[in-house]
């Protein structure tokens, strides 16, 4: 029988149930970083990174390049002061994710239920009259930043107050709605644009609604001028092509609130 080397016989000697609850946080650490990163730019950069390590590892042993050999081995900190900075963005949306609580959302559940009605009402008016609209939800990070950029409203969301704010003739419909609970807070907003590849038939409503989902929790419904259509964003990414039913049944799967209490919040709505 093969004698296990000395090194392996340390290394199996040392390990315990600290280095596993070491192991353990380091692997979930890494996993999520890249859940946090796959679909954008960021996982584009990080694999061009990783080939390029990898191919200079693979020459400097093979050739012994002893000057490449000594740049690897007092690279460590540079990299990961340049991968701060390159990957600043990610970091940050990994930071603010971390710091959500979910106990906004969970104590405006009631009244999230009659504003996502109103929304959606409106959503499809608006949709089927071809007049654009960009309507922002809030839901646990504050979205003071984007708020300052526009004109405060302070006034209950309703559909005739959105009807009043997206016509053409409105000095506030290029800009987009923030709503807060069951209050619109201001209008005629600036969002920060996606710097993501989209498709071509995406205008900068669509960009604007990607961008703000990419760097908050914040949900946007994107009402399309040209076409006509209804579109969600939220963490990053899009959902195309919403009539009325789908439109409801995504919000409430993003805001997690119950069928029943969208249906009594319309009901109420109608009376």
């Amino acid at each position: 029988m093969p004698e296990v080397p000395a090194g392996l016989r340390d290394a199996i000697a040392r390990f315990d149930a600290s280095a596993a609850v070491d192991i353990l946080i380091v692997t979930v650490s890494i996993y999520w970083l890249l859940l946090l990163v796959r679909g954008t730019t960021a996982m584009t950069v990080l694999r061009g990174v990783g080939v390029l390590l990898l191919s200079a590892f693979v020459l400097s042993r093979i050739f012994d390049l002893t000057v490449l050999n000594w740049a690897l081995r007092n690279s460590v900190a540079g990299l990961l002061v340049g991968m701060v900075v390159v990957f600043q963005p990610e970091i940050r949306r990994a930071l603010e994710r971390l710091g959500r609580t979910g106990l906004r959302t969970a104590m405006r559940r009631a009244e999230r239920a009659g504003a996502i009605n109103t929304v959606v009402r409106a959503s499809t008016a608006f949709a089927r009259q071809s007049l654009g609209a960009l309507i922002v939800l809030e839901r646990e990070t504050g979205l003071q930043e984007v708020i300052d950029t526009g004109v405060p409203v302070g006034a209950m969301l309703s559909v005739e107050l959105l009807s009043s704010i997206f016509p053409e003739q409105s000095p506030l419909h290029d800009g987009a709605v923030v709503v807060r609970g069951d209050l619109i807070v201001a209008a005629g907003c600036t969002l920060p644009l996606s710097e993501a590849p989209l498709p071509g038939e995406f205008g900068m409503r669509h960009r604007a609604a990607v961008g703000l989902s990419e760097r908050t929790d914040a949900v946007v419904i994107v009402v399309s001028e040209e076409r006509g259509e209804i579109a969600v964003a939220s963490n990053g990414r899009m959902v195309t092509g919403l009539d009325e039913t789908r439109l409801s049944r995504q919000l409430q799967r993003l805001f997690d609130l119950d069928p029943d209490l969208v249906a009594d919040g319309d009901r109420a709505a109608a009376s």
